[in-house]
C-alpha cells in the first residue's frame, strides 16, 4: 500500500484561545478516527483577533501552540501540521507567523516562518497589513521526507500567489504541499481554488490546504473550502463553508505516474532563467 489519508481541517477561529483549541482537537480526533495519518490545521488556528492583542499574547501563544500540537500528535498518533501561529520575533513589536510539523512522537519535524506577507487594501473595505506586526521569514521552506508517507513541502496562505516558492519545493522533492490559510472571503471566491489547482498542476504534486471559514471578529471573514487536490489538479475533497475537514487519499505512486505521463518538471529550461 502506497496510499494514505490526509486531512485539511477547517475551523472558525476567534480570539478565544481555549475555545479554538477545543474545536481544533475535535476536528483532529474526527479526522484521526476516519484514518487520516497526515492532518493539517489552518493558519491562525489558535488565535484570530486584533493585532495588538496577538502581540500581547505572542509569548503565551507560542508556548501553548507548541504544547498543544505535541500533545495532539502523540494522543492521536498522527503527523500534525500547525498551519500558522505567532512566535515572538524578539523586538516586542513583531511576531513570526510559524507553521510547524510534528511527528507521531510529538517531536518537531520541521518549521517554516511565512515569507510573503499580506499587505493589501481590498475593495470590500478591509485593509490588511501583516508587515506592521509580522516579520517575514528568512529561511527557505523545508521539504520533509515522512517515512511511509511521502515528501512534504511547507508554505502558508499568501505564499500561494508566488509560484517560484512552490517550484523550489518540487525541485527539492516535494510530492505533497501543505498550504494552510486564512484566505479572505473577498479574494477567496475568485482566486482560492484556481491558485491551489495551479500549484498542484504545475508541480505535479498533491496540495493539502487547511482553511479558516466564516466570521472571526468585526469584518474579518474567511472563505473556507479547505481542499485536497491531486497532482492532476482534480479536487478530491472540499470542506465547503462549515467547520469540518476535507479528507482524501494521497498516493506517492500516483505522483510518480503523473510525473511520467506529464514530465513538465523535467522539461524546464533552467539555464534560460538562471538570472
Amino acid at each position: 500500500m502506497t496510499d494514505f489519508l490526509v486531512a485539511a481541517l477547517q475551523i472558525t477561529s476567534t480570539s478565544n484561545i481555549e475555545a479554538n483549541f477545543v474545536e481544533a482537537e475535535e476536528q483532529i480526533e474526527l479526522a484521526a478516527r476516519r484514518g487520516a495519518e497526515l492532518i493539517g490545521l489552518p493558519e491562525n488556528f489558535a488565535f484570530l483577533g486584533e493585532d495588538d492583542k496577538k502581540l500581547e499574547l505572542a509569548s503565551e501563544l507560542s508556548i501553548k501552540c507548541t504544547n498543544f500540537l505535541k500533545t495532539m500528535a502523540q494522543r492521536y498518533q498522527v503527523f500534525l501540521l500547525g498551519g500558522g501561529y505567532p512566535v515572538p520575533a524578539g523586538d516586542d513589536s513583531h511576531t513570526l507567523n510559524r507553521s510547524a510539523l510534528f511527528g507521531r512522537d510529538g517531536q518537531v519535524l520541521a518549521k517554516y516562518d511565512k515569507i510573503h506577507l499580506f499587505d493589501v487594501d481590498l475593495p470590500d473595505g478591509n485593509l490588511y497589513k501583516e508587515s506592521s506586526t509580522i516579520l517575514s521569514g528568512e529561511e527557505y521552506p523545508p521539504v520533509i521526507d515522512i517515512p511511509g508517507l511521502c515528501k512534504v513541502g511547507l508554505s502558508i496562505c499568501y505564499d500561494v500567489r508566488f509560484p517560484e516558492l512552490y517550484r523550489y519545493l518540487s525541485s527539492n522533492g516535494a510530492e505533497l504541499i501543505m498550504i494552510p490559510a486564512a484566505f479572505t472571503a473577498f479574494t477567496g471566491k475568485d482566486h482560492w481554488q484556481i491558485l491551489l489547482q495551479a500549484r498542484a498542476i504545475e508541480n505535479t504534486a498533491y496540495v493539502v490546504a487547511p482553511a479558516q471559514t466564516g466570521i472571526h471578529y468585526g469584518r474579518r471573514q474567511s472563505h473556507g473550502h479547505a481542499m485536497v487536490i491531486d497532482p492532476w489538479g482534480t479536487v478530491l475533497s472540499d470542506a465547503g463553508k462549515t467547520q469540518g475537514a476535507a479528507i482524501a487519499p494521497a498516493d506517492k505512486e500516483r505522483v510518480k505516474k503523473i510525473r511520467e505521463q506529464m514530465p513538465s518538471l523535467k522539461h524546464r529550461k533552467n539555464e534560460l532563467f538562471a538570472n
